[in-house]
């Protein structure tokens, strides 16, 4: 996995392949379970999730955040919604609100596109506040992103998510 990571987020900047150095397969927050898709050219495509309590604004809200997500460069176009629905199951097993994502804006219509197949609701205007996932005394211990977030109604309502600017993870980002 550290393997397939290194070389799914490479391309985008060296920076991003460097949390996988060695034999870690985690960046920030280690995932609770993983959806992992194999074919005959080995890890094709990979989903982490992580129960947590968020804060969005001033509501303390339990979510799935799914995060860690990579598909293999050869596949890609094929891998998002079809990661959801098979984490959309183990997400209603867990008997969860929401599943909750957040991906930097570049990603915005990639994330568009699979909220067309599936419930998703992209959101964007909202700031979210991470801890760092190692401590570190040159720098500050939390994070502030401008990110989109993807919310996926699960056991509620869209109409139950909290209307609110900024999200405290209350730890590291998945």
């Amino acid at each position: 996995l550290a393997s397939f990571f290194r070389n799914t987020y490479g391309p985008t900047g060296a920076f991003n392949a460097k949390p996988f150095e060695g034999s870690r397969s985690w960046a920030g927050a280690r995932p609770e379970l993983r959806a992992i898709a194999h074919d005959s050219n080995g890890v094709a495509a990979h989903m982490g999730l992580l129960r947590r309590f968020i804060k969005v604004g001033e509501v303390d809200l339990l979510v799935a955040e799914l995060g860690l997500y990579g598909v293999r460069p050869d596949l890609e176009g094929l891998g998002i919604s079809h990661s959801l629905r098979v984490m959309y199951p183990v997400l209603q097993q867990l008997r969860v609100p929401f599943g909750f994502g957040a991906v930097r804006q570049a990603l915005q219509r990639h994330v568009e596109r699979f909220g067309r197949h599936f419930p998703a609701t992209v959101l964007s205007g909202i700031r979210v506040r991470s801890t760092l996932p190692d401590a570190r005394l040159d720098l500050p211990p939390t994070r502030m992103e401008d990110v989109l977030v993807v919310v996926l109604p699960v056991g509620s309502a869209m109409s139950d998510w909290p209307t609110a600017t900024l999200i405290d993870r209350n730890g590291p980002e998945l």
